[in-house]
């Protein structure tokens, strides 16, 4: 027996809704590792220069002729 006209229409929709659906998952998924990535960097970035600073300011000031 065949499929009525109707029906496939909605499984095609059906199909094409779910693709979309995950295409949506997978850039949203992929925004918030892009997004976690520049965090990460910033912390080390901030971490790197407070240590920097600290160091600066622990080392005795060169003395000019």
């Amino acid at each position: 027996m065949s499929k009525s006209a109707k029906s496939r229409a909605e499984e095609l929709f059906s199909s094409a809704r779910k693709d979309s659906d995950q295409a949506l998952l997978k850039k949203e998924k992929a925004q918030k590792d892009k997004a976690d990535h520049i965090a990460n960097l910033r912390a080390l970035r901030l971490a790197k220069e407070a240590a920097d600073k600290e160091a600066a300011a622990r080392k005795p000031a060169a003395r000019t002729k």
